[in-house]
């Protein structure tokens, strides 16, 4: 005669089997997932840690011109592609890990980008500090002065006392029209090792050792950017 108390025991107990086998199918998945490598070329750059927004410029090669451009927020352990790809300009010598001053080469490596904005347009809506270029702004690119590698506001009219390839910003349009500083050279400022290194507005062909973009992805880039989020911009060629 069948029990009908044994078999309820047993369907219970596979019940429970099957629950259990489940439970940890997914706990599996989960920590597949949580433990996999993080895709994409963001997840390959070293000492990024500090940050949570970067922006990666990816060359085929050292000697070319042109580069993919991507914006990247760190979500979960890993960085998440926000924006992107696009053509970027680079200096009209590529890329170089050895960057000289007028060497016309955009320097490899991963940099902060600056707190402060500029541009000869109007603020276009930045979350930092955004100074519009007036007459008397320049940058400073003469690599025996002092003040090298810096931002300098002289008497609109005046001579400055550098020389060299220093930039009369507000001239410079479009290229100037917006750009942010990449920090490249800057703590501690070498002489000699290259200066004004901007993500600024493309003039549609290669640049002097900048990084650059039409004008609306620009603006794009520049609205994203935060402080706070103590972003970074990375320099490098695929793979």
């Amino acid at each position: 005669m069948l029990d009908l108390r044994d078999e309820g025991r047993q369907g219970g107990r596979r019940d429970r089997n099957h629950r259990s086998v489940r439970v940890l199918a997914i706990a599996a998945t989960w920590v597949a997932a949580l433990t996999a490598p993080c895709p994409g070329v963001a997840n390959q750059v070293p000492g990024t840690q500090s940050a949570t927004q970067l922006v990666t410029v990816t060359a085929s090669t050292y000697g070319t011109t042109t580069a993919s451009l991507e914006l990247w927020q760190r979500r979960d352990g890993c960085w998440r592609r926000v924006a992107g790809p696009w053509r970027a300009w680079l200096g009209r010598s590529g890329l170089s890990t050895q960057k000289r001053e007028g060497d016309d080469a955009t320097p490899t490596g991963t940099y902060r980008l600056g707190d402060v904005d500029y541009g000869i347009a109007p603020d276009p809506g930045v979350h930092g500090t955004y100074r519009r270029l007036a007459c008397g702004d320049w940058w400073d690119e003469d690599a025996s002065s002092p003040t090298y590698n810096t931002f300098r506001h002289v008497a609109c009219g005046a001579r400055p006392s550098f020389g060299g390839g220093s930039e009369a910003l507000w001239r410079i349009s479009p290229q100037y029209r917006y750009f942010t500083v990449i920090e490249y050279n800057t703590r501690p400022v070498v002489r000699g090792r290259g200066s004004a290194i901007f993500l600024h507005v493309s003039a549609g062909r290669p640049t002097t050792g900048c990084v650059s973009l039409p004008e609306a992805q620009l603006v794009r880039v520049l609205r994203w950017l935060r402080p706070s989020a103590r972003p970074l911009v990375h320099l490098g060629v695929a793979g």
